[in-house]
């Protein structure tokens, strides 16, 4: 599973003209999950997302985690993390089919809220418009 974990003063995603979902303050999460993926990655990388200390102190070090920071997230599934390229026309036969990936993008979803975070979404599969603004910038990759 790759998650690839953006710090945003706001972000939002949008499907067929309607906000589908949006943040103000918080992590946007651009979510692919891999054919091999399990419930134990998606729980690992949820729990990885939730405690990043990517946010600033008074001292302007970042040592906060998103749930001190007051947080929002905004994951959105994005199959195309697991593009081939080693020809310029991509491949995506390494990402999860949505009869796996669909689960375990919503058990990634399930564990953030459980952890008591605001988690807005995008829709599987959809055609959608991202917007972000980004923080720093700050952008980790998360993988496990």
């Amino acid at each position: 599973m790759r998650a690839v974990v953006t710090r945003v003063k706001e972000a939002s995603v949008t499907i067929d003209g309607v906000v589908k979902g949006k943040i103000d303050k918080g992590l946007m999460v651009l979510l692919g999950v891999h054919k091999d993926d399990d419930e134990e990655k998606a729980r690992w990388v949820a729990d990885r997302i939730c405690g990043l200390r990517i946010f600033e102190d008074e001292q302007g070090k970042m040592n906060i985690n998103p749930q001190d920071a007051g947080a929002s997230i905004l994951i959105i599934s994005q199959f195309t993390l697991y593009a081939d390229i080693s020809s310029r026309r991509p491949g995506f036969s390494d990402a999860a089919r949505p009869d796996t990936a669909i689960p375990l993008y919503e058990l990634v979803i399930k564990e953030c809220k459980d952890r008591g975070f605001d988690v807005e979404t995008g829709e599987f599969g959809a055609d959608m418009q991202v917007m972000s603004v980004n923080d720093g910038p700050v952008t980790i990759v998360v993988e496990k």
